[in-house]
C-alpha cells in the first residue's frame, strides 16, 4: 500500500517540474521575440532618422528638388488651414454674439411683449387716451373744522352745579341720549311752582264753568302755560316735565339735558361737582359724516370760484371730493389769508376735526384736451419723455411724446391719436423689463 502511493507522488512531483520547465521555456522565448522586435524598430526608426536629417540637408543645399521641402510645405499649409479654420470659427462665433446683442438692442429699441399673466402680476394697466375736459388745480393748505350748521352745543341756561355725566369724549350719540345731570336753585323753584300750577289747573278744569267762574279758569290756565314755558326755557324735555309729578321731592332742583341730535362729542371740558354759568359749553356735539375745511388762500391770488365749485382734499395720501360752500370777502387779521369753506363727505369717518390737509382747487379746461396720468410719463436714454404704446395685445413700445400744461395728477401731451392704448399704470415696470430685456416683476 505504502509502495503505490509512494510510486503515485513521485509521479505528481515528476509532472509538476517538467510543466515548470515548459513554461519557463515559453517565456523566455516570447521574451527573446519582443526584444528582437524592439531591436528590429530601434534600427529603423534610426535609419529614417538618419535618412530625414539627409533630406533636410539635402532641401538647404537643393531646395527646388526637395520632397521633404514639398511635404514640410503642405504640412504647414494643413496647420495654417486648421488655425485659421478655428480662428474662423471664432470669428464667426463672435459674429454671432455681436449679432445676438444687435438684435437686444433693437429689441430694447422697438419695446418687448409681456404675457397676460406677467401683466398681471406687475399691475400693468393698459387704457385708450381720448381727448376729454381737465382740471388744472391750484393748492391751498386748509384745516378741517366742524360742521357748524351740524354741532350743537350743550350748555345750562341757568347757574348750576354738574352733578353726573352720562357720555364721555369721542362717544356717538343718539337723539335724547341722556348728556349731564346739573343741580340748580332756580330749576328747583321752577319745578315747584310748575307743580302746585299744573294741580290747580287739573282742580279747576275739573270743576267746570258752572262752578268755577271764566275769570278763574283762565287764570288758573295762564299760570299752569307761564311755569310749563319756564321749565322748557330751563332746558327740559317734555317728557321730563311731564314726570314732575311723580318725582321724589329730594330729586327737585335736578335736571338732565339730553342730546338735541345725532353727533359724536367732540368737547366735554368739564369735571363733576363743578358749578357753571348759564351759557357756559359743557358739551359739543357734532355730525362727523360732512365737515367743513377752511382752505387759507393768500389775498393776491384771483380765483374765480363759485359756489359748488369742485375741489380735492388729500391726507395721508387718500383723496376726499369736496365743493365750496362759502367764501369770506374780508382777510384773517391771524393769518392774514382769506378763508375759502368747502364742505366734504366723511363717510369712513376718517376725517376729524382740527386735522391738517391740503386742498387742491379744481379748474375745468375750456376745451377737450388727450392728458395721460403723471405716472404713465418715463424719461428714454435720450431724456426725452415717453409712453408706452401697445400696438398689440401685450406688445408695447417707448413713444415720444411732447408735454403740455400740469392739470393735478394728469399731464397734457401731444403727439399721440386719439383712441391710442398707453400703459397708465405699471410704465416704470414695462420700462425695466425693456432695458434689461426679461421680465421678472418681483425683480429677483
Amino acid at each position: 500500500m505504502n509502495t503505490i502511493f509512494s510510486k503515485k507522488l513521485l509521479a505528481v512531483v515528476i509532472s509538476s517540474l517538467l510543466v515548470g520547465l515548459t513554461t519557463s521555456h515559453d517565456a523566455f522565448a516570447q521574451s527573446s521575440d519582443v526584444t528582437d522586435s524592439v531591436t528590429k524598430l530601434s534600427k529603423q526608426d534610426t535609419k529614417e532618422h538618419k535618412h530625414s536629417e539627409n533630406e533636410r540637408v539635402h532641401a538647404k543645399e537643393h531646395p527646388e528638388h526637395s520632397e521633404y521641402s514639398e511635404r514640410e510645405s503642405l504640412k504647414g499649409q494643413e496647420e495654417d488651414l486648421d488655425e485659421h479654420g478655428h480662428e474662423k470659427g471664432h470669428k464667426e462665433e463672435k459674429g454671432d454674439h455681436d449679432h445676438g446683442n444687435e438684435n437686444k438692442e433693437d429689441e430694447h429699441e422697438e419695446g418687448i411683449t409681456l404675457s397676460p399673466k406677467n401683466m398681471s402680476l406687475a399691475n400693468i394697466k393698459v387704457e385708450s387716451v381720448i381727448p376729454e375736459y381737465q382740471f388744472s388745480t391750484i393748492y391751498a393748505p386748509g384745516e378741517i373744522k366742524a360742521n357748524g350748521y351740524k354741532s350743537y352745543v350743550v350748555s345750562p341756561r341757568t347757574e348750576s352745579v354738574i352733578i353726573s355725566r352720562h357720555a364721555a369724549l369721542g362717544e356717538h350719540v343718539e337723539i335724547g341720549q341722556k348728556l349731564v345731570t346739573l343741580f340748580s336753585e332756580a330749576m328747583a323753584q321752577a319745578q315747584a311752582d310748575y307743580l302746585i300750577a299744573s294741580t290747580e289747573w287739573q282742580r279747576v278744569k275739573k270743576l267746570g264753568n258752572k262752578t268755577v267762574s271764566e275769570s278763574r279758569l283762565l287764570q288758573a290756565e295762564t299760570t299752569y302755560n307761564a311755569s310749563y314755558g319756564k321749565l322748557i326755557a330751563l332746558g327740559l324735555t317734555e317728557k321730563a316735565i311731564n314726570g314732575i309729578s311723580n318725582k321724589d321731592i329730594k330729586a327737585f332742583g335736578q335736571y338732565t339735558l339730553t342730546a338735541q341730535r345725532e353727533g359724536v362729542v367732540l368737547l366735554d371740558d368739564f369735571i363733576q361737582g363743578q358749578r357753571v354759568d348759564a351759557g357756559d359749553t359743557v358739551m359739543l356735539l357734532a355730525d362727523e359724516k360732512q365737515l367743513w375745511v377752511e382752505a387759507k388762500v393768500s389775498p393776491n391770488k384771483k380765483l374765480s370760484l363759485s359756489i359748488n365749485s369742485p375741489a380735492t382734499i388729500k391726507l395721508e395720501g387718500q383723496s376726499y371730493k369736496a365743493k365750496v360752500i362759502q367764501e369770506a370777502h374780508t382777510i384773517d387779521p391771524k393769518t392774514r389769508t382769506r378763508i375759502i369753506r368747502l364742505a366734504v363727505e366723511n363717510a369712513d369717518d376718517k376725517l376729524h376735526s382740527g386735522m391738517f390737509v391740503k386742498v387742491y382747487f379744481q379748474f375745468a379746461t375750456k376745451q377737450k384736451v388727450m392728458a395721460v396720468p403723471e405716472g404713465s410719463l418715463i424719461r428714454s436714454a435720450g431724456g426725452d419723455w415717453t409712453v408706452f404704446v401697445e400696438d398689440h395685445p401685450g406688445e408695447f413700445k417707448a413713444t415720444e411724446v411732447n408735454l403740455g400744461r400740469a392739470l393735478g395728477d394728469f399731464r397734457e401731451i401731444i403727439g399721440l391719436e386719439s383712441g391710442t392704448r398707453i400703459v397708465t399704470k405699471g410704465a416704470f415696470f414695462v420700462a425695466s423689463e425693456i432695458a434689461k430685456g426679461g421680465f421678472d416683476p418681483h425683480n429677483h
